[in-house]
């Protein structure tokens, strides 16, 4: 079966992290499959959409405060621990998204591990850009931690990696996680996944 949707993600962001969780629901009550696209949510905000790092310098900005509030209540009701922000708020996410990109020829396995990383960093707080914590995840998911690492710093994932980032900033897209449905159908975020769940149903 062709995927229908296509998820463009980096393990960083929380709002990837609900919607990550939030989408098989999707999926299952819609009969739709997935597949998921691991980018560096850092470059697509370099090329498209800086305007994030200067949200994030301004102390009394009441949007950006307000969605951490916003953010625990999408987590309450999606069941989904969120200790967050950490002490490693904004977190460099390129060994992450290299050890996920190392992965995606094997979805079955990238979604263990994107699940496992989640937990990793949005549930026990730990260092999502440590390569050691990286593997240790990866380990517990019953994968090869060690060779993973290694696959990762090869030029051919990190490659990989900044082609998919390229390419949905090509496709319109401006951070994480960015959905299509059926290739040009484009939605953002956790929010507007009923909005995707409508356009599988049409």
């Amino acid at each position: 079966m062709t995927a229908r949707v296509e998820f463009f993600f980096d393990l960083s962001s929380p709002w990837t992290c609900l919607a990550f969780h939030n989408l098989p629901g999707v999926l299952e009550r819609t009969g739709a499959a997935a597949i998921y696209r691991p980018i560096l949510v850092g470059g697509v905000f370099n090329a498209v959409n800086p305007a994030v790092y200067a949200a994030r310098e301004q102390a009394d900005n009441r949007r950006l405060q307000h969605s951490w509030k916003v953010l625990q209540d999408w987590a309450r009701l999606a069941g989904v621990p969120m200790n967050f922000p950490s002490q490693w708020h904004p977190a460099k996410s390129v060994h992450a998204m290299r050890f996920a990109a190392a992965l995606e020829d094997d979805q079955a396995a990238l979604v263990r591990f994107a699940r496992g990383a989640f937990a990793s960093y949005f549930g026990r707080q730990e260092n999502l850009d440590d390569p050691a914590v990286l593997a240790a995840v990866a380990d517990a998911e019953g994968l090869d931690g060690t060779a993973l690492a290694g696959a990762a710093g090869s030029d051919a994932v990190k490659a990989r990696l900044r082609a998919n980032t390229e390419e949905v900033v090509a496709r319109g897209g401006y951070g994480s996680p960015t959905i299509f449905v059926d290739r040009t159908d484009m939605y953002f975020g956790n929010d507007q996944l009923p909005l995707v769940e409508a356009a599988l149903k049409r």
